[in-house]
């Protein structure tokens, strides 16, 4: 028989496919409704550091992001989805163009909220496959139990990195800190939340209600893996087409593709509840849980293979 490299990771597929069960069934145990939404859509977000891949005049999603917010806007309360996205130019040993999102909103709650069901999901699916409340990663232990620690960005560059948080801003060098110096020292041994991001890295999330120099974001960090990046989301229709605005600028300035204005979501968020959303990384979330620092031993092909 031929020598297949997916005959060598049949047990990392396995693992993965229970992990998949574990997350259905605890949305359904929440009362969430699975939800599909097009991958193909006219306008994806304009984001500055997200390249989408176009697909005969239209582009294949970034993230569900766009469909499950107008799904929000007509009423659906709790939805959650797991499906592919896709971007331009990501590949390693982390990163992959087409890679699997697990995609959940939950109305009339905020990202502190956000917080407790992201941490319930993991603890959940961790039980689910029989691990307890702990794993062990690359000869490393994690500790699952509650309650997971947070940390605020300011205090990971005071505690981890060599300049400030004001220095690393004004000297446009956040992302190069953050990634070098902040996140291999997050989730060591024990799950992690970073929150409260400056306004400037706000994405689409709302800003705190008396502090607007702070963004209601946070991203879970797993033996320093980002693991999912989530949002008290934008609900207010002007605010969101400036920050939309300034996203389509700062690609100008980069000389990347302009995307169309995606005017249908921005006219729905008139009908917007108050809401969190958090988009988790399933192709991460089973390298953990496989104990791999490899995205190719837990996909069925690589884009090289096909």
């Amino acid at each position: 028989m031929a020598n297949y490299r997916q005959t060598k990771i049949i047990q990392r597929l396995k693992l993965r496919a229970l992990i998949v069960q574990a997350v259905r069934s605890f949305f359904i145990q929440k009362n969430f409704l699975e939800v599909e939404t097009p991958l193909r859509i006219p306008a994806p977000a304009p984001e500055a550091t997200i390249d989408a891949v176009s697909s005969d005049g239209w582009f294949l999603q970034t993230s569900p992001e766009l469909c499950m917010k107008r799904l929000l806007c007509a009423g659906y309360p709790r939805i959650f989805q797991i499906c592919k996205s896709f971007r331009k130019k990501e590949r390693g040993s982390r990163h992959l163009p087409e890679f699997t999102l697990l995609e959940w909103y939950a109305a009339d709650t905020s990202y502190i909220e956000m917080m407790d069901q992201c941490e319930e999901l993991i603890r959940y699916a961790c039980k689910a496959i029989g691990c307890g409340d702990s794993i062990v990663y690359q000869e490393k232990p994690i500790d699952f139990t509650h309650p997971w620690p947070k940390m605020s960005v300011n205090e990971a560059f005071d505690t981890y990195a060599t300049l400030s948080l004001e220095h690393a801003l004004s000297r446009n060098c956040f992302h190069e800190t953050i990634a070098f110096e902040v996140e291999p020292h997050l989730g060591i041994g024990k799950p992690l939340f970073l929150f409260d991001y400056p306004e400037s890295q706000r994405a689409f999330s709302k800003l705190k209600s008396g502090e607007p120099a702070l963004a209601q974001r946070f991203e879970l960090y797993i033996q320093g893996i980002e693991i999912c990046n989530a949002f008290s989301e934008i609900t207010d229709p002007a605010e969101q087409r400036q920050r939309f605005e300034e996203e389509r600028n700062a690609r100008i300035i980069s000389g990347k593709e302009m995307y169309p204005m995606p005017e249908r979501f921005l006219q729905s968020l008139d009908d917007m509840p108050e809401a969190s959303g958090n988009a988790l990384g399933m192709d991460r979330l089973v390298m953990l849980f496989s104990d791999t620092p490899i995205i190719d031993d837990v996909i069925a092909f690589m884009p090289e293979e096909l």
